[in-house]
Parts: C-alpha cells; sequence; structure tokens
C-alpha cells in the first residue's frame, strides 16, 4: 500500500513534468532538495493549486472545479476517503517551521514522518516513506538551512524532499486553501474530542475567493470562503451517536466570534490570530449521514450576503 507520502509524490511528479503549462517554477537546491514555486516568482495557476491540495492530502483526496451556487464564482469540490488520516495527519497545517527570519506552517504528508505534534499520538499514526513531501503557505521560498533540516527530522535523503510553496495572495494559494474545507470540519471534530476515525468519506464545496493584491486581504477572503461558503457532508459509521451530542458545534455559526468579516474580526484582536475563538475555524455548513443509524443531520448554513458584500460591493 502506497504510503501519504508516494501519494502526494505522484502529485508532484506530474507538477513537475508539466510545470510550465501549470505556470509554476521548480527549483533545486545545493543539496538536491526540489522546490516547486507555485506562485512567488511565477503566475502559478487553478490547476496547480488543484495538484497542491491534492498532494496535501496524500492522494487519499480529490478536488475538481465547478461554479458556486447563488454566486457565479468558481468554486472547489473536494472528496475525501479516510479523512481523519487524508485531513489531520496529512493536509493539516500543524507544523512550525522556522529558520532565521522565516517562519511559516507547514502542511501536508511530510508530518507524518516527522510525528512531532500531539495529534499523531491520538490517531495512532506514523509512517516511513523514501520520499517527503511537504507544502507551505508562504510569501517567501524558505531557505535551504531549513530544508536540509525538515530532511533530517524527516529521515529521507535531501534529495528526496519536496517542497511545494504558494502564496496567500496567489491563483494556486486560494486553491489549496478553500480546498481545505473539509479538513476544517475534520479538525474542529477533533478539537471537540471526537474520534475522527469513525468517519468514513468527506465532501465539501468552496467558493475561490478572488485573488487580491497583498496578503492580509486574502487571508480574510480565503478564510470567509470557509467561514461563510464553505459546506461539507460526512459519512461516518458511529453505533453509539456520540456524534449527536457535538453536531450543533460543528458550523462556524456556534462561535461567538461568527458573523464579521474575517479581515474586521482579526483587526479587532489588534492581529493577534490566537485571540479568534478557534471553534469559528470551520465550514458554514456541515451535515451528517451516521449509516449506523440512519440518521441524517444538517447543521449551519452559507452566508451569502457577506461574501457578496466583501467580494462584488467594494
Amino acid at each position: 500500500m502506497k504510503t501519504l507520502n508516494e501519494g502526494a509524490y505522484e502529485r508532484v511528479s506530474e507538477m513537475i513534468e508539466k510545470s510550465h503549462e501549470l505556470g509554476i517554477s521548480v527549483i533545486k537546491t545545493k543539496t538536491g532538495s526540489t522546490v516547486l514555486d507555485v506562485g512567488i516568482g511565477s503566475n502559478g495557476s487553478y490547476e496547480a493549486g488543484r495538484l497542491f491540495a491534492e498532494a496535501c492530502m496524500g492522494g487519499l483526496g480529490e478536488v475538481s472545479f465547478g461554479v458556486y451556487p447563488g454566486l457565479s464564482i468558481p468554486s472547489v469540490t473536494v472528496q475525501v476517503a479516510n479523512p481523519a488520516v487524508a485531513c489531520l495527519a496529512s493536509q493539516y497545517a500543524g507544523w512550525a517551521l522556522k529558520e532565521g527570519d522565516f517562519f511559516a506552517l507547514g502542511s501536508g504528508p511530510a508530518r507524518s514522518l516527522y510525528c512531532n505534534e500531539p495529534l499523531y499520538s491520538v490517531l495512532e499514526y506514523k509512517e516511513t516513506s523514501p520520499v517527503a513531501v511537504l507544502a507551505i503557505e508562504s510569501s517567501v521560498l524558505p531557505p535551504e538551512s531549513l530544508l536540509d533540516s525538515i530532511s533530517r527530522k524527516c529521515n529521507v535523503d535531501p534529495r528526496d524532499l519536496y517542497v511545494l510553496v504558494a502564496p496567500t495572495n496567489s491563483l494556486a494559494g486560494a486553491v489549496q486553501i478553500v480546498s481545505r474545507v473539509v479538513e476544517t470540519g475534520v479538525h474542529k471534530l477533533f478539537e471537540l474530542g471526537y474520534d475522527t476515525t469513525m468517519l468514513i468519506h468527506g465532501y465539501g464545496i468552496c467558493p475561490i475567493s478572488p485573488t487580491p493584491g497583498d496578503f492580509m486581504t486574502a487571508m480574510g477572503w480565503t478564510n470567509d470562503a470557509v467561514l461563510y461558503g464553505g459546506k461539507v457532508w460526512f459519512t461516518l459509521c458511529d453505533k453509539d451517536s456520540a456524534i449527536d451530542s457535538i453536531a450543533e458545534k460543528l458550523p462556524s455559526a456556534s462561535s461567538k466570534d461568527y458573523g464579521l468579516p474575517f479581515s474586521e474580526l482579526f483587526k479587532r484582536y489588534n492581529y493577534d490570530f490566537y485571540q479568534v475563538d478557534p471553534m469559528l475555524f470551520s465550514p458554514a455548513s456541515v451535515s451528517i449521514n451516521n449509516i449506523a443509524t440512519g440518521r441524517w443531520q444538517n447543521f449551519g448554513r452559507e452566508n451569502l450576503e457577506l461574501l457578496r458584500r466583501e467580494w462584488f460591493e467594494q
């Protein structure tokens, strides 16, 4: 069976092969690591963002494009098998990367090789792989010394490390961020203490926010796409119906900070991300089909008026 990193590498290989068509740059470091610039010094593309997102899920998820109902704007549809592993052990941005002035959060399956986050103990998941794939949301390329450190921590040769980098305010950046719509629901379940291994399948739809010129606006718009436009459906097998006691808390509207564009909320908290209620970071609506009981439930709803005002009525 392929590891998450090997599944991700299949997407990375396609990106390298089609780099010209995708509008990305492939950079080799002195020690042989490969960095894919998916939107810093290159234009990137939606398709590059799609492959970026699928690599983040270790090959366990598929992303496709459509038009979001009610907004006439492009959207992503995300299908995820084994959501606990694909979203938490791989896609979630949980590895704090710091080297000199550089700081970013790393996502992707390379995290499951290092396993330095508490969630891996809860999931009881760890893998070994001959290749490591890491994804970074950043407006600058990571220093080579950091990449060498990552390869050591992942126990792979530097030549077998592949790092994808895209800024928030880029075509690919927007796509890969909103493609985390299912992951935000899985992570909220995890934070609420739910056994996410009971999840069988995740399906999500999210609008792709327009691409502004600056990072701060892009951060707000991509967050709002999920918080106010993201829709997720979970299929799970929960014989004890443990999901029933927390289901109402799953949509973003259950948070005390719901209702403002994220950029305004961020400003209210003096740009301190950790002051924002962590329960806000979830899809606008969540539907649950518990096949153990046959019960179907839906919580929350989209707030398209907020998105229209923010994106189209400036």
